[in-house]
């Protein structure tokens, strides 16, 4: 089987940084592939890093006529068995062919963009029953997790973001953006009056959290870290690990804080309701409640034998259900599946 990836995504964001890691995990499970991505530097840099070399286009907007004439030739070149498009940019520009198109989706889109797609792969069950929904064929729709791929690290040193080395520390990832709901992290954190946050991401929101930190006071214990690429050594530093979306249908950073052990606080928002075990894996939370946010930061903060029970289950679940072994084994017998399909008559 060859398999042709195609990614038109974001400067920045969880769906592009998984696609990297899951086209890396293909690579190295021997599945030939070839991956066409939007020009981006540093994602072609990743991916040359795991041994793939990306074909870079534009992907512009609806007058760009170009890339799809490029995908074609590329398609008839390569003769993929199987073409998978990553975001609607990608799945509108690939054009039909003599192949199976496997549009996988992380949220919960509008399937106009999605029209030219044989099969719809959800990440998560809930997002599988909104393409049903929607109107696609329920038998070619399926839910396929993501993996989490966590390297431990030695822990950023406190020292070094101004943060004491015997505060009580949050960590809290994503892109800056109202559906993120770090606005309610930073009221949770003005109810934690002895405790850090460091906030890693960047967006259009960055200018607006950084006023309300001031507004509320917790500025001088908040630290916007930007964009990183080290969240592996900012998980080891934390002592909680804070989730608060308003709206998240899966919730990859869920993964980075089970992979460190780490104690999650979760919003009972889309993804993490499915599943965080309350109690167990993590403790879940109303949205947008930030008093019921502190709340249980608070408790997992004070009480060390519920933080150590809920790192340890939470790393146990990450190993079972999320492990990059599993999660590809289940997309090597989709993909058979749908070999298997697109071979009989008719």
């Amino acid at each position: 089987m060859r398999l042709l990836q195609v990614m038109a995504g974001a400067r920045q964001g969880g769906a592009e940084t998984y696609f990297v890691n899951l086209a890396i995990a293909f690579q190295a499970a021997g599945i030939a592939q070839d991956v066409v991505i939007r020009r981006h530097a540093e994602r072609a840099a990743q991916l040359r890093q795991g041994g793939i070399e990306p074909v870079e286009l534009k992907f512009g907007g609806a007058l760009d006529l170009i890339t799809p004439w490029q995908l074609r030739g590329l398609a008839r070149r390569q003769r993929p068995d199987i073409v998978m498009t990553w975001m609607s940019r990608a799945s509108e520009k690939m054009p039909r062919g003599p192949y199976p198109i496997v549009a996988r989706l992380g949220g919960y889109y509008d399937l106009k963009h999605y029209r030219k797609a044989d099969w719809l792969v959800a990440n998560t069950p809930d997002i599988a029953r909104h393409c049903v929904e929607a109107g696609f064929r329920a038998d070619r729709v399926r839910a396929i997790a993501n993996y989490g791929r966590f390297d431990p690290a030695p822990p950023q040193l406190r020292a070094e973001l101004d943060t004491p080395a015997n505060a009580p520390l949050l960590l809290a990832m994503g892109r800056l953006h109202k559906n993120k709901a770090f606005d309610v992290l930073l009221r949770a954190l003005a109810d934690l009056p002895q405790a850090y946050l460091w906030l890693a991401g960047e967006g259009e929101e960055r200018a607006a959290l950084q006023a309300l930190a001031e507004s509320l006071g917790v500025a001088r214990r908040v630290r916007f870290l930007g964009w990183r690429n080290d969240r592996e050594a900012l998980a080891a530093a934390c002592d909680v690990y804070v989730v608060p979306s308003r709206h998240e249908p899966f919730g990859n950073v869920i993964l980075d804080a089970w992979g460190a052990g780490k104690p999650l606080v979760a919003s009972a928002s889309q993804g993490p309701k499915q599943y965080v075990v309350e109690g167990e894996s993590g403790i879940l939370v109303p949205v947008e409640d930030h008093r019921a946010l502190a709340a249980a930061i608070r408790e997992v903060l004070s009480l060390p034998e519920l933080a150590q029970k809920l790192g340890i289950a939470g790393k146990l679940q990450f190993a079972r259900d999320h492990s990059e072994a599993a999660v590809v084994a289940t997309w090597q017998r989709f993909f058979e599946e749908v070999q298997a399909c697109a071979a009989l008559p008719g």
